[in-house]
């Protein structure tokens, strides 16, 4: 199969990392930062969540980072602009040390440059629940750098998430591609596998930190990163 986009998801695929061992530790230095701004770490961290659970249902009408801190603000009554500005410092420099919280991945840079040699583009597909910088971020801890791809989805970017096949049908609209010509290669049966098959994607299941999901789990191509990887060098023969 000739791929025009080979998309990688990261959490857990391109990063590896225990979701809720991370999740903890990212808040727990979120709450270091903005807890200070006036909201108790609990309140602050419950507000987070409210505020990503409306992205995930984000129907289109506005990008991600504005129902999120529209969310936020109607949660916590505070005026938002001082949250706004740390957090984005955050993702740049206090975020780093999330880093203690995932595992090294040496295969990632090879993962990337085989992708391209196989397809036109390469796209981190991320779910957009971060700014550019958080996702940039999480991909230097595995070597990788926002110019080893041709698409980063972010909070900024985006106004779908993962599990809505309209987030993969978006991506493929920026492209010019359609879903039959992309691979989606990510570690979670539902946000990745069978979002993305729904639309007409192939896929590839990483196993090394998979989440299965009972509703729907998958019965396609699967394996570990380091035999995902060995696809990829079948796809240049």
């Amino acid at each position: 199969m000739n791929y025009k986009a080979i998309l990688f998801d990261m959490d857990g695929t391109l990063v590896p990392m225990d979701n809720d061992v991370f999740t903890k530790g990212y808040f727990k230095e979120l709450a270091k930062k903005l807890a200070p701004l006036g909201l108790a770490p609990d309140a602050l961290i419950a507000a987070v969540w409210t505020g990503t659970k409306a992205m995930v249902k984000n129907d289109g009408t506005q990008p991600n980072v504005e129902v999120f801190w529209d969310t936020f603000a109607e949660v916590t009554g505070k005026d938002v602009s001082e949250f706004r500005a740390q957090s984005d410092a955050f993702y740049v420099h206090e975020f780093m040390a999330a880093k203690a919280y995932t595992q090294e991945n040496p295969l990632a840079k090879e993962a990337v440059r085989l992708a391209h040699l196989a397809a036109e583009k390469v796209v981190c597909a991320s779910n957009p629940l971060f700014p550019l910088t958080g996702q940039q971020s999480r991909m230097s801890w595995v070597g990788l750098a926002p110019e080893d791809f041709d698409l980063i989805t972010s909070y900024e970017s985006d106004s779908f998430c993962k599990p809505n096949p309209k987030y993969f049908l978006s991506i493929c609209e920026r492209l010019g591609v359609s879903p039959a010509e992309c691979l989606l290669i990510g570690n979670d049966e539902e946000e990745d596998m069978h979002t993305a098959s729904s639309v007409g994607m192939d896929c590839y299941l990483v196993t090394d930190c998979v989440i299965r999901r009972e509703q729907c789990p998958w019965n396609g191509r699967s394996g570990t990163f380091a035999e995902m990887v060995e696809f990829l060098r079948t796809l240049l023969e």
